[in-house]
């Protein structure tokens, strides 16, 4: 190398690590390594990411910038990231700046091919279209009559025989896989009318259930690798490409076969045929013509987004109640005051059905509950936006065009300056007003786990009405303990998965106590009475 060339490189290096320099002066978040950005911190803290988050956000105020790749070219465009937990900049990016901030293409182009262009994938009139005509089923009572069907029956013949069973032969259970299990079984047949009975006895294996889980792994992967990587390997037919492929092609024809099939069914409800009350049919009821690969990405989307969110909250939840059993007593003093009051004092009549739609509603403090569940463990943990123009937030911080906008769920619930000195506590109380007896909801814009502004999310009630009604009875029945040695740790995935499942042991409970403390004296009083009859 001559003399000339050495000059040029080490120009060229000095320069751009004068850049950096300069860049490095206004990113407030983890240390810039060159050329490899933040990538570094962010491997080192691979297992725990969420919390490496929040504990950058908690140092810089809330809000900090960082590069993922220090490169000059793209500092300005997708290697910079501006990641908040901050209250106003969250109402900002969600409702006041809503058009600035839309999933934006690299979101879009992961996920199309599982979701097209479905409402959770979707920007614009797409969007809009989608979530008017969505938005006029979810709010008809008729369709939280049906997902409390589905759920009860579920409960009643098969996820209370499961527990029970596992009970007797003093065997623990997964008790995560059989969430997931619960509201696949109910997500489906709310959606499309189906039961795939995958809590059925034995726990079997679903091929549609199963593509469905190979595809949206296969989608995960596409999101962490670069665009230019994982579109290769899509060409290639290269790792899980192949499995997401193959696994399209089998969701393709078993939605394919259903909506056939309900077609021919609709037509001969027409001639006095059995009617149906899935968000499928009420969609193929609509007087526009919805075409068929439209109807699939209707059903996918509410899948991916009915199943897996639900089943991590209860998991946490549960998890949650265990370690604090004073939650757990106010929660079986709630159901069971309700019960005494709606089925008597026979426990026996409690256990025969699972709880009716009125008696779910009346549980407040279980809602408190599952509500401070989801401020620590919320199923979606962070949620990310494309910047379409120049910008600066309610903080001060400048976002430019081309760039995103990451703003972490998880943190937000973990922050003093928004929940107070008690941030840490799982505190159910935060939830109800002075006398603890009504539900008051929080600012939406600081607890964000359905989503918050045009995209909140349209499911909350049938989400709070399937988790209330499956933990009130599995808590009414059983005493759950966590397996000694059972390591709980988070999954780092979209959705903030229990790592190695929740392993528990299933034991009685005994309610007579529980019973007494609400109404003392009532067995002896019960006794008596059947003496002198």
């Amino acid at each position: 190398m001559d003399t000339t060339t050495a000059l040029m490189l080490l120009t060229v290096l000095a320069a751009y690590l004068i850049w950096l320099k300069v860049i490095s002066r206004f990113l407030s978040g983890p240390r810039v390594w060159p050329l490899l950005g933040s990538l570094p911190g962010l491997i080192q803290n691979a297992n725990r990411l969420h919390d490496w988050i929040s504990d950058n956000l908690r140092a810089c105020g809330g809000t900090y910038q960082t590069c993922t790749i220090a490169l000059p070219f793209l500092s300005r465009k997708q290697g910079l990231v501006t990641v908040t937990c901050d209250p106003k900049n969250v109402e900002h990016i969600l409702k006041a700046r809503f058009d600035n901030y839309p999933k934006g293409p690299n979101w879009q182009s992961v996920f199309h091919d599982l979701l097209g262009d479905g409402i959770f994938n979707s920007d614009g009139d797409t969007w809009r279209f989608q979530r008017k005509t969505a938005a006029l089923e979810f709010t008809t009572r008729t369709l939280r009559q049906a997902m409390a069907r589905w759920v009860n029956r579920a409960i009643k013949y098969r996820f209370c025989p499961i527990l029970e069973s596992a009970q007797v032969k003093a065997k623990p259970v997964d008790l995560q896989d059989l969430l997931l299990r619960i509201t696949f079984d109910n997500i489906c047949g709310l959606t499309f009318g189906k039961d795939p009975q995958t809590l059925s006895a034995g726990l079997p294996e679903n091929d549609f259930a199963l593509a469905f889980d190979r595809a949206t792994e296969a989608t995960l992967q596409r999101f962490i690798l670069p665009q230019a990587i994982w579109r290769l390997k899509r060409c290639l037919r290269l790792g899980m490409e192949v499995s997401m492929s193959q696994s399209l092609e089998h969701m393709d024809a078993y939605l394919s076969n259903i909506i056939n099939t309900r077609k021919l069914e609709l037509l001969s409800r027409q001639e006095g045929g059995t009617p149906h009350d899935d968000l499928l049919s009420r969609f193929m009821k609509k007087k526009e013509s919805y075409s068929d690969t439209f109807l699939q990405h209707v059903a996918l989307n509410f899948i991916l987004a009915g199943r897996d969110t639900s089943s991590v909250a209860m998991s946490w939840f549960f998890w949650l109640v265990s370690q604090n059993p004073r939650v757990e007593e106010k929660i079986l003093t709630e159901i069971c005051t309700v019960l005494m009051e709606s089925r008597g004092s026979d426990i026996s009549k409690w256990l025969d059905e699972p709880l009716a739609f009125d008696e779910v509603d009346q549980l407040t403090y279980l809602k408190a509950a599952l509500s401070e569940t989801l401020r620590l463990y919320p199923s979606v943990p962070q949620d990310s936006k494309h910047v379409v123009s120049d910008d600066v937030l309610p903080t001060g911080t400048f976002v430019p065009a081309g760039s995103s906008v990451t703003y972490s769920i998880y943190a937000m619930g973990r922050m003093k300056f928004i929940w107070g000195e008690d941030f840490s506590e799982f505190k159910p109380e935060r939830w109800l007003n002075s006398d603890g007896k009504k539900f008051e909801a929080q600012d939406s814009y600081k607890f964000v786990a359905f989503n918050a502004g045009p995209r909140i999310c349209l499911g909350k009630d049938l989400a709070y009405l399937q988790m209330k009604s499956i933990t009130a009875a599995v808590l009414l029945r059983h005493r759950l303990t966590l397996v000694p040695g059972h390591r709980v740790e988070q999954k780092m995935s979209l959705t903030l998965f229990m790592k190695y499942g929740l392993l528990v042991n299933v034991q009685p409970r005994e309610l007579k106590p529980i019973v007494e403390k609400i109404n003392p004296g009532i067995y002896q009083r019960v006794e008596m009475v059947a003496g002198i009859a």
